[in-house]
């Protein structure tokens, strides 16, 4: 009796697309990196920026401007939350959004904003957070 074969490893191509100096081909990435750029750059996109899908992102930018408050962070959570909902349903499923602000963080520039998003992966059912900060 043989042992069943295990499937390969899942691979996408990386992001930003490129090309892979070594292997001269397109550049790939495991699965979970994949998921993870696509999180990064719904995050990080405004709406608009896109010409081939002018509606894609979340807006985040936007709202750099706007004062520090309780409803700036609620403004961000609803943004990501709906963004996460609408661009990534079936690949990732959002489980918490946490906005922390420079006021209430010394260690983060003036003005800046980190949002944290937590979430699970659909088809690998694993946990991942991504982090990012805007200016």
């Amino acid at each position: 009796m043989t042992a069943p074969l295990s499937p390969l490893p899942r691979q996408d191509f990386a992001y930003p697309f490129r090309v892979d100096s070594t292997s001269q081909q397109t550049a790939q990435a495991t699965y979970a990196a994949h998921v993870e750029q696509m999180v990064r750059q719904l995050l990080l996109t405004s709406p608009g920026e896109r010409v081939d899908l002018p509606q894609f992102g979340c807006g985040l930018r936007a709202l750099v401007f706007a004062p520090m408050s309780d409803a700036l962070a609620a403004a961000v959570q609803m943004r990501v939350l709906q963004a996460v909902d609408l661009w990534l349903a079936g690949i990732v499923t959002a489980t918490n959004v946490s906005v922390l602000t420079s006021d209430e963080d010394a260690a983060l520039e003036p003005g800046t904003l980190q949002v944290t998003l937590s979430y699970r992966v659909v088809e690998t059912q694993s946990a991942a957070s991504l982090t990012v900060v805007l200016p």
